[in-house]
């Protein structure tokens, strides 16, 4: 007889990791494999909240002791910023988007940017005595340096927010890509707990010698934060991106092709375009209390630690919502969490305006928009993680800011301007800060519709 061909053996099918799996893209996650990235992600997102909470407050206190008008502060704290991510934010994002490299796609831009943030804080920390030594080398009366030290702020400062910038409009886009879906909401929560208790250590035991320790303060936080994003950039991998849409060849310039493609995918869809005004306008409802609420302190005669306790309270009434915020949101969705907070924070900040008269109103009203803009934070965190297109998330973020950053500097001179025609009454930011929710609350109204038209909790696809 003929041999008879031996029987083929199976090729056995790769192993899998014994217990629960989950997946990101190209990127498998045991139940310990889970952690450690979580670590490595709190590790920066920690350092990340603690220059947040720092810088802004201790500029503000520095821009006040060298003589600047709610107008200046304004310009710093959200002209400047918008105007920096108006440039810097759709060309990063779309970069990101479309960049492989063996460190991956984002990495990159998180890595580099990090020393150069951290060497502006420094610079902010000395700025008065860098701005002083200036003006004395030009001749200039030292008596009359504080112009000198304002504008090396200025320059420390818009340095900073490109670095700040260029950083945020990956470090979400990171968190997309290597974060499994559906564990999206409770991870942001997770990293709400570690802004927050960022937030009690700074209010708790720094903001009271701000006034008078700023150097130590920004130039010992920017180092923290340099090495914390290093480290963390160092020990999160990415997985593999499918390569990027090819440049057409008929293109007679790559750069204006990138522009067209740009545009073209991120602001002719009226869809997304309802997503970027509401969470613009949303995010902007917070700002008015959040940029002047430091001055309104001190016009009612509260000291800064006074101020900082009451920060404090905000942040562990959030800390201690923080993950059933996170639950609601994967269990209900996002936005509809965001929403509701919206809600009741157009109607406490309206009754603030009328209520508030004294030291103690001032302070029952402003843990009321500390709690409830809180609630927003870490309900809504992952509203565009949940709305856009996992593959494009960056420039649908990066064009997101677009329009963030448009509203922001309209709204910083504007209502700087409008505080010091008022004599500085900064009740009317508490009326100013319920309009734009107000106004976020409709336009969020109508992206819900759209949202439940596309599938909704169990079926939603993002539009491409």
């Amino acid at each position: 007889m003929p041999d008879q061909p031996l029987p083929a053996k199976p090729i056995p099918a790769p192993a899998r990791p014994a217990g629960r799996v989950w997946t990101a893209g190209t990127l498998t996650y045991t139940s310990s494999a889970l952690v450690v990235l979580a670590l490595y992600l709190l590790l920066g997102d920690f350092a990340y909240w603690m220059r947040e909470r720092s810088a802004a407050p201790v500029t503000q206190l520095m821009l006040k002791k060298f003589g600047a008008s709610d107008m200046i502060t304004g310009l710093f704290l959200l002209t400047i910023p918008g105007a920096v991510l108006l440039v810097v934010g759709p060309v990063v994002s779309y970069w990101s988007d479309n960049h492989r490299s063996r460190w991956g796609r984002r990495i990159p831009f998180l890595v580099v940017p990090a020393p150069f943030v951290a060497l502006a804080m420094i610079g902010l920390a000395f700025s008065p005595t860098i701005g002083a030594t200036l003006h004395g080398w030009f001749g200039g009366d030292p008596a009359g340096s504080r112009w000198a030290v304002l504008v090396v702020m200025g320059l420390c400062w818009t340095i900073f927010e490109i670095g700040v910038i260029v950083m945020n409009a990956v470090f979400n886009a990171l968190m997309n890509d290597v974060v499994p879906r559906e564990l999206l909401g409770r991870f942001f929560a997770m990293f709400r707990a570690a802004g927050l208790i960022a937030g009690v250590l700074f209010n708790y035991k720094i903001i009271g010698h701000a006034e008078e320790n700023y150097t130590l303060i920004l130039a010992s936080i920017g180092v923290l934060y340099g090495i914390g994003f290093v480290v963390m950039c160092l020990g999160v991998k990415e997985g593999s991106y499918p390569p990027p849409a090819p440049v057409p060849a008929h293109s007679s310039s790559p750069a204006l092709n990138a522009v067209r493609e740009y545009f073209r995918d991120c602001f002719t869809k009226p869809y997304y375009l309802l997503v970027f005004v509401f969470l613009a306008l949303a995010n902007l409802a917070f700002m008015p209390v959040n940029t002047f609420g430091l001055y309104a302190a001190k016009g009612y005669q509260l000291s800064m630690e006074t101020y900082g306790r009451y920060l404090v309270v905000t942040y562990i009434c959030s800390f201690t919502l923080a993950f059933p915020l996170g639950w609601l949101a994967d269990r209900f969705h996002a936005l509809r969490v965001g929403l509701a907070a919206l809600l009741l924070y157009a109607v406490f900040m309206l009754v603030a305006f009328f209520y508030i008269h004294d030291a103690d109103s001032f302070g029952h009203m402003f843990l009321a928009h500390g709690v409830l803009s809180g609630c927003f934070f870490t309900g809504a965190a992952a509203v565009a993680q949940m709305l856009y297109p996992k593959l494009k998330f960056a420039q649908y973020a990066g064009a997101g800011g677009l329009v963030a950053a448009l509203c922001n500097m309209t709204l910083g001179p504007a209502l700087g301007g409008l505080l010091d025609g008022l004599g500085n009454d900064y009740r009317y930011v508490f009326l100013v800060g319920s309009g734009i929710a107000l106004a976020a609350l409709g336009i969020g109204g109508a992206v819900l519709y759209r949202w439940h038209r596309l599938g909704g909790q169990a079926g939603y696809e993002a539009p491409a």
